[in-house]
């Protein structure tokens, strides 16, 4: 029976001997992919960031992090490899966002890789009145790896551009000059201050969520084990519809909630896909992709919304005004160059409402039954008209209906 106790100790000794080395040379290939000696591994504010994110409550923001972006991994880190960037830049995103595409700071910089409204146009994204492609992972990603690159072309090490990414070029070059180095560990010098104190610490960050990212003994420790098997192939896809398309009429061709095609659409600033171009990509879950190729058909925007015919006395500011809608958008949907209309001229009227919150409003269009809008929104036709007061099931165009309670 000892015999049988010392070879079981032993064995257990030996196997968290092994994993014990497997972390450390995990350790070690992350400061490395980042350009980093690992000597660095025992800088004291490291280690101690390493050791309070573990065991306080960044613990738990860590793993919901983890888990709010088991979807955009892939995405993320097959971008990033595209790109010739380490994929253990995955977690800047996660340092700068939590990898939250509804991210807004103070600053107003948004989305996961939170781009500044002029760094994201620079880099490609499409800012105005109907979508913020800050908020879409495959957009930006790809422009957080354009500029990742820029700043790796400029500065010749990715710990550099990390910290460029955070402070700005010019003042990491402003920097680097005072120090007469850009060696790092007298970059991030306490007394001398040659960068600001949030990216000292930034950069520790980011090193810190790729170790605990990849410290199998803590994921199994935690009960997420889980997150080492995730796929890598992409739980989303994108798919092209044409502009103007509604998002409830995608939605019902691959039979999906309304609110949660939304989830994966938060570019998006209202529930239809911008009026401009011939077409627009979207996202759906990969296992939807055949649905939507079956069932999804292409319609006359005249079949979708509200067709004003003008009259006598109309003007776009007038028909704006009775269908709660800007006359920039009239405009938009039917490419009108000017503000000048005739006579029973029909317009395309998007009535719509902004994407769904816990109390969105839906705008009623033609077609809609009480029955139609409560499948969309996954509630009963009794709560829909709880929610609304209604003592009948008439409804008529442009009424505003509460979708949530």
């Amino acid at each position: 029976m000892k015999q049988f106790i010392v070879l079981l100790l032993f064995v257990s000794s030996l196997f968290a001997a092994l994993t014990f080395d497997q972390n450390d040379r995990k350790e070690v290939a992350i400061l490395e992919s980042f350009d980093i000696d690992s000597s660095f591994l025992n800088d004291k504010v490291l280690v101690d960031m390493i050791q309070k994110y573990k065991i306080t409550h960044r613990k738990r923001t860590f793993f919901k992090s983890m888990e709010r972006a088991y979807l955009y991994i892939p995405i993320i880190k097959d971008t990033l490899t595209k790109s010739g960037i380490p994929s253990e830049f995955l977690f800047l995103a996660m340092a700068e966002s939590n990898f939250a595409t509804r991210a807004i700071s103070h600053k107003k910089a948004a989305g996961p890789w939170q781009f500044m409204p002029q760094t994201g146009k620079m880099y490609g994204l499409k800012i105005d009145s109907y979508v913020d492609e800050r908020r879409d992972v495959f957009k930006s990603t790809q422009a957080a790896a354009d500029y990742l690159t820029s700043l790796y072309k400029r500065f010749g090490k990715w710990y550099l551009a990390a910290m460029a990414y955070n402070c700005g070029e010019g003042r990491l070059n402003r920097a680097i000059k005072r120090a007469k180095s850009d060696d790092i560990a007298t970059l991030l010098d306490y007394k001398k201050a040659y960068i600001p104190k949030e990216t000292r610490l930034y950069i520790r960050k980011i090193l810190t969520l790729a170790i605990m990212g990849s410290d199998e003994r803590y994921l199994i420790r935690n009960e997420y084990a889980y997150l080492l098997n995730r796929s890598n192939a992409n739980l989303i896809v994108p798919i092209y519809v044409p502009s103007g398309e509604r998002l409830s009429r995608v939605a019902k061709a691959v039979n999906l909630p309304m609110r949660e095609l939304m989830k994966y659409n938060h570019h998006l600033k209202y529930d239809f896909i911008p009026p401009y171009g011939k077409k627009y990509a979207i996202y759906i879950p990969y296992d939807k992709l055949s649905s939507f190729k079956r069932y999804y058909e292409p319609t006359p925007l005249k079949n979708i919304y509200v067709v004003h015919t003008v009259k006598s006395g109309d003007n776009l500011s007038k028909i704006g005004k009775k269908y709660r809608i800007s006359y920039k958008k009239i405009m938009d949907f039917n490419h009108l160059k000017s503000s000048r209309l005739s006579l029973k001229q029909e317009l395309i009227i998007p009535v719509s409402t902004p994407p769904l919150t816990l109390d969105a409003l839906y705008v009623v269009r033609r077609g809609d039954t009480l029955s139609s809008i409560a499948h969309n929104f996954q509630i009963t036709v009794k709560e829909l008209k709880k929610y609304n007061n209604m003592a009948s099931s008439l409804i008529k165009i442009g009424e505003k209906l509460h979708v949530y309670d």
